[in-house]
């Protein structure tokens, strides 16, 4: 059973959390800056395409912690530290998706400014990709692991 929910906890992660990670980070690119001209640079039905992407796999994301939880409770790790912090880092990753991330995604499609709503997307869609960073580490090099 371990076997089984460590390889869809991580397949998940992989295929849930990677492409949130991916479009979230290229949406800045691609959505539109008031006063620019749709072209090369800026394409509208991109930044949809990839606020959609945002979205779905943001929900089906939701995978990665629940089979996480599984996971450690069939290990009895549950309580462990790393694990614990693991939670909460994902849980504040979770939280900015959905409170920052897709909000200022759908702004910015609707009401484009100047450029500047991109660049504080881009800074909050860094730091959670830095707080996936760090569980994926906590995940792979957590106390007690070999690759310590």
């Amino acid at each position: 059973m371990q076997a089984v929910l460590l390889s869809v906890h991580v397949l998940a992660g992989i295929l849930f959390v990677g492409p949130v990670a991916v479009a979230a980070s290229l949406f800045p690119r691609y959505a539109p800056v008031a006063g620019t001209v749709e072209g090369a640079d800026r394409s509208v039905g991109i930044a949809r395409v990839l606020h959609r992407i945002t979205r779905v796999y943001g929900v089906l994301a939701l995978a990665v912690p629940v089979v996480g939880l599984a996971l450690a409770g069939v290990q009895g790790r549950s309580t462990e530290v790393w694990i614990i912090v693991s939670m909460v880092l994902t849980a504040a990753a979770g939280g900015l998706l959905v409170l920052q991330i897709a909000p200022r995604q759908q702004r910015a499609l609707a009401e484009p400014d100047d450029g500047r709503q991109l660049r504080a997307l881009g800074m909050v869609t860094g730091v959670f990709n830095l707080l996936w960073v760090v569980v994926v580490v906590l995940m792979v090099a957590h106390p007690g692991s070999r690759y310590v």
